[in-house]
């Protein structure tokens, strides 16, 4: 909020005058009188429409990192270019990519003291804007928290529609904490708000950085990939998950580190009948991208040193 004191002296009228409250201007000290302008904040903005929207041109909104619930903020420990401050400012760069199921967007968050850092924004479509249609292969064994949007899911509501829609956000939520967490390479997650996931923003030489399938490593990086490779799919299949859609196409090459994105269709081996198949693709994915290299990588091998025991 804003407070600008009110110039008295020009304001014989209100010294003089009767006030709404029946009180008398000139029985109040000027020092307590004050004009107020309100500032737009978050809650001005549409609840499905993009930030910024709210403003003439598309402007910078103050933060909402603190108005998501406790479970929507990122784990502990913060990298320390996460910003806090809850006068910070979030603007709107532009589309970053478009996907199946999802747009990212590039979004800066500015400090009061002028530190800026630049994130990912993943917003998710409804059901009705999305081009993904085998989403019930992925979900199969999925359980919601609430009786009341599982009875929807199955009805197939209106209501059931946004639910399920709200899932897949969920979804990439939950395992980007949970993976983070674990240590394997997956952008940190700043923030779940609604839809939307603040995310790192995985960079390499002051741009964002490539997808595997763009670049072209030697051989001894390209040996270094696929041990990498083969270490998160490993790790992940302990945790009793696959990740469900794994390619070069959403594994980004920073350098000498991959870092892997795109996980909202993370599979539960063994919840969902679909488990071993969907990790054998994975497999079979990626070890062809490695094969067309040159690299000799047996997906059939892969598939039986991660698969859980």
């Amino acid at each position: 909020m804003s407070l600008q004191h009110q110039d008295h002296a020009s304001s014989t009228d209100q010294r003089h005058g009767e006030r709404p409250d029946g009180h008398r201007a000139d029985d109040i000290d000027p020092f307590f009188v004050f004009d107020y302008v309100p500032l737009d904040g978050p809650d001005d903005r549409p609840p499905d429409g993009p930030r910024g929207a709210d403003t003439p041109d598309g402007g910078p909104t103050f933060t909402t990192y603190w108005d998501v619930e406790k479970g929507c903020r990122g784990p502990e420990p913060l990298p320390d270019w996460v910003i806090t401050d809850s006068g910070a400012l979030d603007t709107e760069l532009g589309i970053l990519k478009t996907g199946k199921e999802a747009d990212v967007f590039l979004l800066e968050r500015t400090a009061p003291d002028g530190t800026g850092v630049v994130m990912a924004a993943k917003r998710y479509r409804d059901l009705d804007h999305r081009s993904f249609r085998r989403s019930s292969d992925y979900t199969e064994g999925r359980t919601v928290r609430r009786s009341r949007d599982q009875r929807a899911l199955a009805r197939k509501s209106e209501w059931g529609r946004s639910v399920a829609a709200g899932q897949w956000a969920v979804a990439e939520w939950d395992a980007l904490c949970r993976y983070w967490t674990a240590g394997l390479p997956v952008p940190y997650p700043v923030q779940l708000d609604g839809t939307e996931i603040l995310m790192e923003l995985i960079s390499y030489d002051d741009a964002p950085a490539p997808r595997l399938a763009q670049v072209r490593p030697g051989a001894g990086l390209l040996e270094e990939y696929f041990v990498q490779v083969r270490t998160a799919i490993s790790v992940m299949a302990a945790e009793g998950v696959a990740h469900g859609d794994l390619s070069a196409y959403n594994i980004l090459a920073a350098g000498e580190r991959l870092v892997i994105i795109d996980l909202p269709q993370i599979v539960d081996l063994i919840a969902n009948p679909n488990g071993p198949e969907l990790l054998m693709r994975d497999c079979r994915n990626v070890c062809s991208w490695f094969q067309a290299r040159g690299l000799d990588a047996d997906p059939h091998e892969l598939f039986e040193e991660v698969k859980p025991v």
